[in-house]
């Protein structure tokens, strides 16, 4: 009996000892502190919903290197927003907006470093928990696609002090439709996105993140750089706010026509001048 008790005490000593060694191991003040609510931060001059490039106006305006055949596309988006169709999402399947949309950071942002992987949480849509692995893992032989892909990153010291100051991060893997924006500037269906990123603290203000933005996509003419910013919030107990998609739709597609649905849950045209759905499946007669 003595000798198990001695075997069980020593493996709970083995156990804290290794706990002890871990938490030691990892040094969060080799980091920088990204800690707290980030949000989007505010561009001057800027209305309406957020664009891809905050520093160019909304649709149009974003200038974005499109092909022709996915120029047309937008154009066609455009036109459907023009006549009273909702965004590019939620939309009626509440599909999430996907990478690169995700750090355009249209709800609050949460920043989790850890020692082999850094997580961003963005609550938008659904539950969006980016994994970036930081363990210098090479690309997998197989990966499953997911809207937020898959992303490899490292951390760099680029002033040479022993911190790091940068997380490089590379994304592929992705499965669609996704689109930059709510204009609905599309990325191209066969989903072989590549988004690299550099995310680093404003050096004179701590409270301000960058993101460096770099979207490879064979929608576009040539890479499309971007830089995107978010304000640290200054209350350390910050509201973490709930979106639930099927809550908040307004929409419902039905066979390829998006309509608006009211409080109480009946259809409406979304645009001008729209037929309402067929009937066909439905009995017409009196009983």
């Amino acid at each position: 009996m003595h000798c198990r008790s001695s075997i069980h005490a020593l493996a709970q000593a083995v156990a804290l000892l290794t706990t002890i060694g871990c938490a030691q191991a990892f040094d969060d003040t080799t980091y920088p502190n990204l800690k707290g609510q980030w949000t989007r931060a505010p561009v001057a001059g800027a209305t309406g919903p957020p664009s891809f490039d905050p520093g160019k106006p909304q649709g149009r305006g974003q200038q974005a290197p499109l092909t022709p055949e996915y120029h047309a596309i937008f154009e066609a988006n455009l036109r459907e927003l023009e006549a009273g169709v909702p965004g590019t999402w939620p939309g009626p399947s509440c599909l999430p907006p996907g990478m690169p949309a995700t750090m355009t950071a249209y709800q609050p942002m949460e920043i989790i470093v850890l020692p082999h992987t850094t997580f961003i949480r963005i609550d938008y849509i659904r539950e969006t928990r980016r994994r970036i692995f930081t363990d210098g893992r090479t690309w997998p032989d197989h990966v499953e696609p997911g809207f937020d892909g898959y992303s490899i990153g490292r951390w760099i010291d680029e002033d040479g002090d022993g911190k790091f100051d940068v997380l490089e991060v590379e994304t592929r893997h992705f499965k669609g439709p996704r689109a930059f924006d709510l204009s609905g500037i599309p990325l191209h269906e066969d989903n072989q996105t590549i988004v690299k990123e550099r995310i680093f603290l404003d050096k004179a203000d701590k409270d301000l993140l960058h993101n460096e933005m770099t979207v490879i996509d064979h929608a576009l003419t040539r890479p499309w750089t971007v830089k995107k910013s978010y304000r640290r919030a200054a209350d350390a107990q910050a509201e973490w706010p709930e979106y639930l998609c099927v809550e908040r739709t307004e929409t419902m597609r039905i066979g390829g026509e998006t309509y608006r649905l009211d409080k109480e849950g009946y259809l409406m045209p979304a645009k001008k001048g729209q037929k309402p759905p067929s009937l066909q499946f439905f009995s017409s007669s009196q009983n």
